[in-house]
């Protein structure tokens, strides 16, 4: 035993060496930047596509790790005039009793970033989600390389590559602009306020984007399979409505323009289009991709499904309304964004139709949203803001249309770039609802504080 331990300082020796290379190479990695990568903290509001930089030197494989913590405070009243509404236990709760909710702390959200260089010109990403409200355990949202550059030689891939960007893999689609400043589980901090749009245009999807970038000018082409997750079953099932299990896939299209007039003025306008024509199996998602859930939790949804509570993460996706287009799809969305110093102004108008497997005729949704927001203080560290929202939509087995409507004020503080605590008021009331329906007469109000941490 004393021969051995004498040796010990010999084995530590060893081990330092063996150490001392890979503790260089992280060294490097470290020093090393990952190239038109948006920013996850306050330096990130407002971007939309990744930057462009095709004059970012390449000094070796570099790693970057990231992560977007929230965590909020609830205290929102809900309430709906639907039959069977009555019962104060789980016993007694009738089919359309809304959930029992009081004020409270949320179940904390995390996300976690890698980003890699793996070459001049050639990222890698891959995004999880560490704890959500839809699902406690780790999920990982997608991963996909991103081309500035290609590892071909000659002018002509040059000039070609310093306006085109390739993507390839599993990724957020890119319709519409309002994904680029909603909030996705821990990563809040882009956006002005707790939610995203009633009508929830966000989903992940396996395919590729080819974007051209120049003068301010942009346009965009994507190809995906249509699905949230890899499917190669080919066991598809038909209804007695749609007897066509033929699976296509999803076709998008993005143009726009994006200038800064003045040191003080900056104009962007972009329009997008999402067609599939057939899906089949778990069908499409584009309004119900979301794997994290909504920052409005157990509002208007029901106590009990099949005689027993609803667990949280059933009933993850709370004040949003899915159209329900899972077997055909048509979107059509226009953005407009306005800068002027601290002042933004950002709207949105959508229109889709389609239907799911079940039917035969296709239904339409319509979306408008305006919000104003105003940046002020040091750095524009603090800021204020206010949002409409309303959505009209013949929902499946309606014969007439709904709407819902929100209307939300905010304000906030950047502590530092990564640091952000924000709060906000918000009134949602939904229409024309059946009264067999457990929204009819629904709304609630009342208001949310969250702690943002990205970096």
């Amino acid at each position: 035993m004393k021969k051995s331990t004498n040796k010990l300082p010999q084995l530590l020796i060893l081990m330092l060496i063996g150490i001392l290379p890979l503790a260089s190479n992280a060294q490097q990695w470290l020093q090393a930047k990952v190239a038109n990568l948006r920013a996850y903290d306050k330096t990130g509001i407002n971007v939309f596509e990744d930057p462009k930089d095709t004059s970012a030197v390449f000094n070796g494989l570099a790693v970057r790790w990231g992560a977007g913590f929230t965590q909020q405070f609830q205290n929102l009243k809900d309430q709906n005039t639907a039959l069977n509404n009555q019962g104060n236990t789980v016993a007694t709760a009738q089919a359309n009793r809304l959930y029992p909710i009081a004020p409270g702390f949320m179940t904390s959200q995390a996300n976690l970033f890698m980003d890699v260089q793996l070459a001049d010109g050639i990222r890698l990403n891959v995004t999880s989600y560490l704890s959500a409200r839809h699902h406690n355990e780790t999920w990982v949202k997608g991963g996909f390389i991103q081309f500035d550059k290609v590892p071909f030689k000659g002018e002509f891939w040059d000039n070609l590559m310093k306006i085109t960007t390739i993507k390839i893999g599993h990724f957020e689609v890119n319709y519409g602009d309002e994904h680029f400043r909603r909030t996705d589980g821990g990563n809040a901090i882009y956006n002005p306020f707790m939610e995203g749009y009633i009508m929830d245009a966000f989903t992940t999807e396996i395919g590729g984007e080819v974007y051209v970038k120049k003068n301010g000018m942009f346009g965009m082409l994507g190809i995906t399979s249509g699905m949230i997750k890899g499917n190669n079953d080919s066991l598809w099932s038909t209804t007695i409505a749609d007897g066509n299990a033929k699976r296509n896939p999803s076709i998008y299209l993005k143009a726009g323009i994006d200038k800064k007039i003045s040191d003080d003025v900056r104009i962007r306008f972009s329009a997008s289009y999402y067609h599939n024509g057939s899906s089949a199996g778990s069908g499409l998602t584009l309004y119900g991709g979301d794997r994290t859930g909504s920052n409005y939790q157990n509002v208007i949804e029901k106590w009990v499904a099949a005689g027993a509570a609803q667990a949280s993460t059933a009933i993850a996706f709370s004040g949003r309304l899915n159209p329900g287009f899972s077997k055909k799809i048509d979107a059509f969305m226009l953005n407009g964004f306005l800068k002027v110093k601290g002042f933004e102004l950002f709207g949105t108008y959508e229109t889709a139709s389609g239907y799911s497997k079940t039917e035969t005729d296709t239904r339409k949704a319509n979306q408008f949203a305006i919000d104003g927001v105003y940046r002020f203080g040091k750095s524009e560290n603090l800021f204020i803001g206010a949002r409409y929202n309303n959505v009209t939509a013949r929902l499946a087995g309606y014969t007439n249309d709904v709407s819902v409507n929100r209307f939300a004020l905010s304000g906030g503080w950047f502590l530092t770039n990564n640091v952000l605590l924000k709060a906000e008021y918000v009134k949602q009331v939904y229409n024309d609802f059946v009264n067999t329906d457990y929204r009819c007469g629904g709304q609630f109000n009342g208001y949310v504080i969250e702690a943002v941490v990205g970096f």
